[in-house]
């Protein structure tokens, strides 16, 4: 009971600050259950992308990792952007550096960067345009270039070469440490154990994975084919946070999880009481060089165009 006094308290501050600072509260679909449900906006990469661009709040706390809160930072510079988790990173975001993008553009002049939306406001600075993993394909087939260097995630530029036959794409050898984990066994083993379960899974998957699967996409695009789908069972290999919403818009569907647990350490750091505080003193602001604003947003509007 006194627990669960505290957890109504912390919210109805939240509400309280989140009104006088007239303030946005934006989560991830793998932020915890009860971060998205103080959520003002809920979604993946490219929804929260279009709501950070479009909001007239005057301050955004983005529940979220570090890459997401700089995005809606470029995307909003004269907002004020909080993260009430600065260290929530992105391995797989930390893995490329913009002095490697401009190596690679050293080796291969004539090609064009695509940088997915999983890496630094720095990279995205010295990329052509960037990416989500709903909108991958159609941005690499918009570009006129016959060559494309992709950055960071190597599954997901393996899974654009599948459907972009006229153009060699140079990958970079990053991944995400949580989708790489899943592999063709934990496939088969879930096949065997859910006979009638469609199996979907996200793209930064390994391609073995994505050979077994029923659907591939984005965690929006998982959610609304298991929503729609006249299944009612469902595999779901992507992060396990993805369960909440599944289970809030499809209460009579089953959802397991490809993994017992499929969990991003860095996505569950976002607490209650860390969103309180960040509203409440205006702690941890993103704030990002003018310059790398202004270089970064021309490859995120690029990318926005075409949605």
């Amino acid at each position: 009971m006194a627990e669960r006094k505290k957890f109504m308290e912390i919210v109805r501050e939240i509400k309280k600050w989140k009104e006088q600072r007239n303030a946005l509260i934006l989560a991830h679909l793998y932020q915890r259950p009860e971060i998205q449900d103080i959520a003002d906006l809920l979604g993946d990469s490219l929804e929260l992308s279009k709501k950070a661009r479009d909001t007239e709040a005057e301050v955004i706390v983005f529940c979220g990792v570090w890459f997401m809160a700089e995005t809606a930072k470029i995307l909003n510079p004269r907002k004020t952007v909080l993260i009430p988790q600065p260290d929530a990173g992105c391995p797989m975001a930390d893995m490329v550096t913009a002095a490697d993008v401009l190596a690679l553009r050293e080796t291969y002049p004539d090609a064009a960067v695509v940088c997915y939306v999983n890496s630094s406001a720095a990279v995205k600075a010295v990329s052509d345009i960037c990416c989500t993993s709903s909108n991958a394909v159609k941005v690499v087939q918009s570009l006129k270039e016959e060559r494309v260097i992709f950055v960071p995630d190597r599954n997901l530029g393996h899974y654009i070469s599948r459907f972009v036959k006229d153009k060699e794409i140079i990958l970079f050898d990053g991944y995400c440490p949580v989708h790489q984990q899943i592999s063709l066994a934990d496939t088969q083993k879930m096949r065997r154990a859910h006979l009638d379960a469609a199996l979907l899974v996200h793209p930064e998957c390994p391609p073995e994975v994505l050979d077994g699967a029923d659907f591939v996409g984005s965690t929006k695009q998982i959610i609304d084919y298991a929503a729609k789908s006249e299944k009612t069972a469902f595999v779901i290999g992507t992060e396990g946070g993805v369960l909440h919403r599944l289970q809030e818009i499809c209460p009579e569907k089953q959802f397991y999880l490809l993994q017992e647990e499929i969990l991003c350490p860095d996505m569950k750091k976002t607490t209650l009481s860390s969103v309180r505080d960040a509203l409440a003193q205006r702690k941890h602001e993103v704030t990002l060089d003018p310059e790398v604003i202004e270089k970064a947003s021309v490859s995120l509007e690029r990318m926005l165009s075409l949605s």
